[in-house]
C-alpha cells in the first residue's frame, strides 16, 4: 500500500464528503437567506423563527437526498473494497 494511494482514497473521500454535503448546505443557505430577507422587512426578530425552517428543510432535502447518497457512499466503498487486494500486493 503506497503513500500515492492513501492520498488517492482521502482525496475521493474529501470530494465524496462535499459533494454529499453541498445539497443539503445549499438547502440551509437558501432557506437561511429567504428568513432573513422575510426578517429584515416584516421587523420580526425572532431568534427561533430563523431555525425551525431551516431544521424542517434541510430534513426534507436529506429525506429526499437520501437514496442518492447512500448510492454514492455505496459505490466508494464498493471501489474502496474491490481494490484493495491490488493496493496490499
Amino acid at each position: 500500500m503506497t503513500p500515492e494511494y492513501i492520498i488517492g482514497i482521502g482525496a475521493e473521500a474529501i470530494k465524496l464528503t462535499l459533494l454529499l454535503s453541498a445539497p443539503l448546505l445549499g438547502v440551509g443557505l437558501a432557506v437561511g437567506l429567504i428568513i432573513a430577507v422575510l426578517q429584515a422587512t416584516t421587523q420580526i426578530q425572532e431568534m427561533t423563527l430563523s431555525f425551525v425552517p431551516k431544521i424542517v428543510a434541510v430534513l426534507l432535502a436529506l429525506l429526499l437526498s437520501a437514496p442518492w447518497m447512500i448510492e454514492k457512499l455505496t459505490s466508494f466503498m464498493n471501489s474502496v473494497i474491490t481494490s484493495l487486494p491490488m493496493a496490499v500486493r
